[in-house]
């Protein structure tokens, strides 16, 4: 390498630093205040997730989600200005993004569903509620499913997408759920006295609720019975005790009280010849 060469390296080694210095103590500058800013946004977002009560298990996942979000994006922002192209980095990423929420879209439509019911707590651990066509207690909200318990002792697990997209009854949100019940007692019998003696049973059950209080009242003219509505009002936890409970006590004092429960019968008539 002679002389005259080096001078020409020398010198375009100098236009280059000239040139790209202040870009890259530029990006520099921008890379350290930008990953601060991130880490206060991250922080205040914590704060804001535990104001707002956002289940523990979700709060780190959101955190990581928007802390890998807003560097990728500043990470690529630091890249442009020191004349990186970034348009096909930009192009790769949403590909494979697309590739693979086509590839997980049940799976991702679970997910986000599992992010709103514990944003939005429709229901809770604990919760006696009806999703989906299935009748139970929630045991455990997990960021892909629901798992019920069933009153038969059953475990449900139902996909969080459907859930949050369908219809939830839950029983235990105003703290008391009605029971409803139906006995019948034959035409022949007093309404007025069958509904004193329900409502005895219903007073004097531990576990029936004085307010609202219990209600009897005349619900069906049927073929063979009166058919009376019986709605008393309990914890929703005390639900299936009350359920049997009032219907086996309600059997055996109607029956005490000399009031027939009928079973389904037919009267023939014959013409007299």
């Amino acid at each position: 390498m002679n002389t005259e060469q080096l001078e020409q390296y020398t010198q375009r080694f100098i236009e280059l630093t000239m040139e790209y210095a202040p870009k890259f103590l530029l990006a520099l500058v921008v890379l350290i205040i930008g990953m601060w800013i991130i880490n206060r946004m991250v922080t205040i977002l914590g704060n804001l997730l535990d104001r707002r009560h956002i289940d523990k298990s979700l709060q780190p996942f959101l955190k990581s989600l928007v802390s890998m979000g807003l560097k990728v994006m500043l990470l690529i922002s630091v890249a442009s200005m020191v004349g990186i192209e970034t348009t096909s980095f930009v192009a790769v990423i949403g590909a494979a993004g697309l590739a693979v929420g086509l590839a997980l879209q049940g799976t991702l439509a679970n997910f986000a569903g599992g992010v709103l019911i514990l944003i939005f707590k429709p229901y809770k651990v604990g919760d006696l509620i009806e999703a989906q066509g299935h009748l139970g207690v929630v045991e455990e909200i997990q960021i892909f499913v629901t798992v019920l318990s069933t009153p038969d002792s059953k475990t449900v697990i139902v996909p969080n997408g459907a859930i949050s997209n369908g219809n939830i009854t839950n029983y235990t949100t105003k703290g008391v759920i009605r029971v409803d019940l139906v006995m019948g007692i034959s035409y022949g019998s007093n309404i007025k006295q069958a509904r004193e003696v329900l409502l005895k049973v219903m007073h004097e059950h531990p576990k029936v609720l004085k307010d609202p209080a219990p209600f009897v009242g005349v619900v069906e003219l049927a073929d063979s019975s009166v058919n009376l509505a019986v709605r008393p009002h309990c914890d929703p936890a005390h639900y299936w005790d009350v359920y049997f409970d009032i219907y086996e006590a309600g059997k055996e004092a109607l029956d005490a009280a000399k009031i027939t429960i009928p079973f389904p019968q037919l009267d023939v008539h014959m013409p007299k010849a």
